[in-house]
């Protein structure tokens, strides 16, 4: 049995009858063209894939330093939790938390987040539907907080760089923080939070 909703248009207003979409595609209003429903997209396997390959991209990420720096004959390599430190250690404290939660707090507590929410839709634990919406609403929130530490590290590349006096080359870490950080993005984007009441 297939089922119909009526849906107004939010472009012209017209009241339309619209059946449950398949997977992918999307209900166009019949006087003005624009989207009306969408189907379902993406799926349980895809998030999970993507969000476990960015949570294990996170170890190397945080272990490796992201950036290597020659400064005066000096070299050093910093990790995200040096950056950290040093600007704890330089009484720079908001800046510090800043840096510490959008880099290694929230990343991990999207990801958890997204997993949790994987699981216990595919193996169908629990039935608190509204709690799970509270999640994924949480995850949305924070989403672009993952993304501060990346504007960071670029304004401190862009301060630093400073020709023959000294030169900020990335570290290894840098290219699996940078892949944790589009793999998240793909995973939340990938996540449908229709299907947590499917």
């Amino acid at each position: 049995m297939i089922h119909s909703d009526v849906l107004s248009c939010n472009t012209c207003g017209l009241l339309q009858r619209v059946d449950t979409l398949p997977r992918g595609r999307v209900a166009e209003c019949a006087r003005c063209g624009s989207p009306l429903a969408q189907g379902p997209r993406g799926s349980l396997a895809l998030t999970a894939a993507l969000a476990l390959a960015a949570l294990i991209l996170y170890v190397p990420a945080n272990i490796y330093p992201i950036m290597r720096m020659h400064f005066h004959g000096a070299y050093s390599e910093n990790t995200v939790w040096d950056g950290v430190v040093a600007l704890a250690d330089q009484d720079q404290w908001f800046v510090a938390s800043v840096v510490f939660l959008a880099s290694i707090v929230i990343p991990v507590m999207k990801l958890s987040g997204l997993l949790y929410l994987v699981i216990t839709l595919k193996f169908k634990i629990g039935r608190r539907l509204r709690d799970r919406t509270r999640i994924y609403r949480f995850i949305d929130v924070i989403g672009p907080w993952a993304m501060l530490d990346v504007f960071l590290l670029a304004v401190l590349v862009a301060l630093v760089q400073m020709g023959t006096i000294a030169t900020v080359l990335p570290g290894p870490g840098l290219v699996a923080f940078a892949a944790v950080v589009v793999l998240t993005m793909l995973a939340t984007a990938s996540f449908d939070p229709r299907m947590i009441w499917q």
